[in-house]
């Protein structure tokens, strides 16, 4: 993978684009720093004509047009076999959320991603099953770590890589002539966008790398994670900046309910939200959030992805399966008859379900971006209405949240990235809403430092590590950014 040629590209992305991202990080601690002091969330004036123009987004390639089911998971070899045989749609490969972010995570699945690409990837388990490729295959989409995480084994004029210019150029540079030779292209999904600015930012990386390699303008798609609540009020002009390179947008469901605590720390009251089992897709704000999504997307001609339902089945016990699968349905049906064009699911048994709601939603048709829904209108200000009807803070929700945490940091720092958790798929997102929300939880004085101190001490025993790591996030006195930047010096 790191051959000399590789590193060169990646050492002239870097210097060309490295720039630009430390100006947009501050941008970000600039702005949060103005919704702390008392700024409103809201539509961005200066680009009003972006929104009221007619315009649309470039056409969806072949095979990325029909992606009614896509399957998510690690960018590691078993997980990639698993999901690109699943009979989903499309599987996108995980180096940030789902993918503990060691060395040897990261360059392993990057290879496993180039023996994808060609066919040719195989594998083999300690306990002697071999994994192989079927005829028909999802359609490969790399989801690359976000603006603010750096890759520090790789250094460029003294200092680390981002992590998203190391992601993306090494995939792009190994794969992107080959994609294209085979009828696909280099297709990504883009994480933790916070403005248009910093999708302008991945498109100018796009021209770029296509212009170095000498491959053609708009042969990379992307499809944008709608997982910021600064994102949510620049749909439209997220899509105009990448609208050669755009796919769609997805409903980023977890992160976003994240960063609403994160912009708020400063005044929690205004966002206190209950356990989180009970933000769910059906409470207002989430329903507004999702709705404007579809209607912008299909506006423009790109494509609605529905966001992670965390449930999963277990085949070993019948009672939850049949309680997953439920929930699922219910949450697919909802985002079907919403008018998404397709949704992210967590296992391969979740595939025939949740293909069987939206075959029934779509028919014969691709997707249903017929649908415009000019029905659909959302201010401002339901964006920003937090309140959850019969929503409640409770013992039993921080107990969860700080076990979830710790278990979830403990195995993310032994390499695991997604974790099984009480019968949920838990990933750094996930792990976010645990720990913020207890920090929410203690600023606003529902629970003591103490008490949390007290839950937390158990675990102390069994994860001694993850559960120092949880009181310094959940704890601290002002709000740690990320999880994964607190926790990335400790990994190998």
């Amino acid at each position: 993978m790191l051959t000399s040629d590789a590193l060169d590209f990646l050492a002239r992305l870097a210097r060309e684009f490295e720039p630009r991202r430390q100006e947009l990080l501050a941008a970000r601690r600039e702005r949060a720093a103005r919704v702390a002091a008392g700024e409103r969330l809201d539509f961005l004036p200066e680009t009003r004509a972006v929104r009221h123009a007619d315009w649309s987004v470039a056409p969806a390639p072949a095979d990325l047009n029909d992606r009614r089911v896509e399957i998510t998971g690690p960018a590691e070899p078993k997980m990639t076999i698993n999901a690109l045989n699943s009979g989903a749609k499309v599987f996108m490969a995980d180096f940030e959320d789902a993918l503990s972010p060691t060395w040897q995570n990261v360059v392993a699945g990057q290879s496993a991603l180039q023996a994808a690409v060609r066919r040719t990837l195989e594998f083999h388990s300690p306990e002697g099953k071999d994994y192989q490729l079927g005829d028909e295959l999802a359609t490969l989409v790399v989801r690359p770590r976000g603006w603010h995480l750096v890759e520090r084994h790789v250094e460029v004029d003294g200092a680390p890589i981002s992590g998203s210019l190391f992601d993306f150029g090494l995939y792009f540079f190994h794969n992107a002539a080959e994609l294209r030779q085979r009828g696909s292209g280099p297709y990504f999904y883009l994480p933790k966008l916070q403005s248009h600015v910093e999708a302008r930012l991945w498109n100018e990386v796009f021209v770029w790398s296509q212009e170095a390699l000498g491959l053609p303008r708009g042969l990379v798609r992307a499809t944008v994670l709608i997982e910021t609540i600064w994102a949510a009020f620049e749909m439209d002009e997220i899509l105009y900046e990448l609208r050669e390179h755009a796919a769609g947008l997805n409903a980023g469901r977890w992160d976003y309910i994240f960063s609403i605590i994160k912009a708020f720390s400063s005044e929690p009251e205004q966002a206190l939200l209950p356990d989180r089992a009970q933000v769910t897709m059906a409470v207002p704000f989430m329903r507004s959030y999702a709705q404007l999504l579809v209607k912008t997307c299909h506006r423009r001609g790109a494509h609605a992805i529905g966001g992670m339902s965390a449930f999963i089945p277990n085949r070993r016990e019948p009672e939850v399966t049949e309680n997953a699968l439920a929930k699922v349905r219910e949450d697919k049906q909802r985002e079907a008859g919403d008018g998404c064009d397709g949704t992210w699911v967590a296992h391969p048994d979740l595939v025939p379900v949740v293909m069987e709601v939206f075959d029934r939603a779509l028919g014969d048709r691709p997707n249903q971006k017929y649908r415009q829904r000019s029905d659909i209108e959302v201010a401002a200000a339901e964006l920003t209405d937090y309140a959850v009807p019969g929503g409640r803070i409770t013992d039993a929700g921080l107990a969860t949240n700080i076990s979830v945490g710790i278990r979830y940091i403990a195995a993310w720092l032994d390499g695991t990235g997604a974790a099984a958790l009480d019968n949920l798929m838990e990933d750094a997102a996930t792990a976010e809403i645990s720990r913020s929300q207890v920090w929410q939880w203690v600023r606003a004085g529902r629970f003591s430092r103490e008490r949390v101190l007290s839950e937390i001490e158990p675990w102390r025993r069994s994860h001694p590590e993850a559960a120092e790591v949880f009181e310094q996030v959940a704890l601290a006195d002002d709000f740690v950014e990320f999880l994964t930047l607190a926790s990335y010096p400790r990994l190998s």
